[in-house]
């Protein structure tokens, strides 16, 4: 990293954590998802059964994994995982990198100082892109392996060599460890490098034996063995290759339970080109520019990042087509960098790639003339204002929205949408309590029975983890079974409803929050302060 992308990087990396640490411990503020990656990691050390498979199959392990060296650290400071910081310290360095690939590829291509700095700064300081860094989850890798492979790909279109092609793999190999929809973007690019090989083999080489597939198996291979890997691992630990599709805690199982998803058809549609644009207001004026500019110059850089990042918008748009996924804004995250890229790709090309070792096909980077990088960059600037509004709109962003009762404090407000965004914002309080009164209660290992399905926020609250026996124990299902004989105390349950009927203790004791199921008595009913989030009762097992 040179020094001047080195300064890029410290810089934005403590915008981000500034921020988190102001949305963990001020506004206590927190997204589901990172807080469950948390637990994740947390269960891995300190567990009543630790062990690496207790990172689950169901979701994809980065972000739990990159956590573990500092989670390692809560059983001194358990506030660590309390506030989610453990997320925080991930996601900020992943999403400061992602700005170090955008300012990078603008140097490659030769921009004026002042294009590569107004880009950057656009980028880094986007809305979206500033919540993401910040708060725990996995957009940040996501988005920074993306990136990397972006400019990777963009020099092997002119080096051909088989270090940027190799490196490009590797970082969409890692990025399914982040998100699924990598494999989109895998497939999207693999058939452009073979095709693009075998061009460049017939036109310089017309009688040449090289195999364009090869070029295409360099590629994809960390991506397979990334994807092999994980699914044989599953399947050897868990019986199951494909958990995240076909288990009840998975996300089809969610969206099912949920009641998520969209009915399809042309107003799915309508929706995700909303979201996009609310996320990239220049694309559709841009788009057709840029193609006419790309078609002029013989520059094929500009197809990159259309293939990387297009190919997780289009599976992101056919997935919520089909039901499949919910109306998340930040699955369309992906519009901000290929946004940012196309207006880099605006300049002229300036320069050559220094290459490790050109490939035999590496051609001249030809000096372009003209541009309207200028527009591009006041394009990029307006549309920051417009990704601001859209986050605090709660038909185009229901993750984001109760930030406008953070940032616009209004007492006097009556309204329904007003008092759901502040029990958004209350959202797993009620769990850090309850994690602090059993703590209080000073039981023993093993005491506390209950699934993780709501109860992770409970895990990443508690000084005492090895309290509680979960899913990922190995004797768990041994204990549900006779819970009085193994010495629990005490047995957490949600009701019987929504997601609550993937909960193991649920499915093992359909009417136990009603009733105790006749293995337990009540102790305490919690009523819970967030939103969309269960009341709990705490049962007392019958000797």
């Amino acid at each position: 990293m040179t020094p001047r992308s080195s300064r890029v990087f410290w810089a934005t990396c403590a915008l981000y954590v500034a921020v988190g640490l102001w949305l963990a411990l001020e506004v206590r503020y927190f997204q589901g998802d990172s807080l469950s990656r948390v637990s994740a990691a947390r269960t891995v050390l300190f567990s009543r059964d630790p062990h690496l498979a207790a990172i689950g199959f169901v979701f994809t392990p980065l972000t739990a994994i990159a956590q573990l060296p500092l989670v390692a650290l809560s059983d001194w400071f358990p506030d660590l995982t309390r506030f989610a910081i453990t997320a925080i310290a991930m996601s900020a360095p992943f999403m400061a990198g992602a700005v170090v690939q955008i300012h990078r590829i603008a140097c490659d291509r030769g921009c004026a100082p002042w294009l590569v700095w107004t880009v950057t700064a656009l980028f880094a300081l986007n809305p979206m892109i500033v919540y993401y860094g910040a708060n725990g989850m996995s957009e940040a890798p996501f988005l920074f392996l993306l990136c990397w492979a972006t400019r990777r790909l963009i020099r092997w279109c002119s080096t051909d060599d088989i270090h940027d092609l190799g490196f490009a793999g590797v970082a969409l190999g890692i990025a399914y460890l982040a998100r699924y929809d990598a494999l989109a973007a895998g497939g999207a690019v693999t058939v452009f490098v073979v095709i693009l090989a075998r061009w460049r083999t017939r036109r310089s080489m017309p009688r040449s034996r090289h195999p364009a597939i090869l070029d295409g198996i360099l590629f994809a291979s960390p991506i397979v063995l990334s994807f092999g890997v994980f699914a044989a691992i599953s399947w050897l630990i868990t019986g199951d290759a494909f958990a995240q599709f076909s288990s009840s805690y998975g996300n089809a199982a969610i969206i099912e339970q949920s009641g998520g998803g969209s009915a399809g058809g042309l107003s799915a549609l309508a929706f995700s080109v909303a979201e996009i644009v609310a996320l990239g207001p220049a694309l559709p004026l841009l788009i057709p520019v840029v193609i006419a500019m790309a078609w002029r110059r013989r520059d094929l850089e500009p197809l990159v990042p259309f293939l990387v990042f297009g190919a997780v918008i289009g599976f992101a748009m056919l997935s919520y087509a089909r039901g499949a996924t919910f109306p998340f804004l930040r699955f369309y995250l992906c519009a901000v960098p290929v946004l940012a890229v196309w207006v880099i790709q605006l300049a002229p090309r300036r320069g050559q790639f220094v290459s490790r070792r050109p490939g035999t096909y590496a051609e001249p980077r030809p000096t372009d003339s003209g541009g309207l990088a200028p527009l591009g960059a006041l394009l990029l600037a307006c549309g920051l204002p417009i990704t601001f509004v859209a986050m605090l709109d709660s038909e185009l962003s229901q993750e984001q929205h109760a930030l406008r009762t953070v940032l616009f404090p209004d007492p006097d407000d009556p309204s329904d949408l007003r008092e759901q965004e502040e029990r958004i914002i209350a959202s797993f309080s009620t769990e850090r309590r309850l994690a602090q009164y059993l703590d209080q209660q000073s039981l023993p290992p093993g005491s506390v029975l209950m699934d993780t399905v709501y109860g992770f926020a409970v895990i990443t609250a508690t000084d005492r983890p090895d309290t509680y026996v979960v899913p990922s124990d190995a004797d768990f299902t041994e204990v549900l079974n006779q819970p009085a004989r193994f010495g629990v105390r005490y047995i957490l349950t949600v009701p019987n409803e929504g997601r609550g009927t993937s909960d193991a203790v649920n499915r093992r004791y359909p009417t136990i929050f009603e009733t105790g199921s006749e293995i337990a008595t009540l102790e305490l009913e919690i009523p819970n302060d967030g939103d969309n989030q269960p009341t709990w009762r705490l049962w007392r097992v019958d000797s």
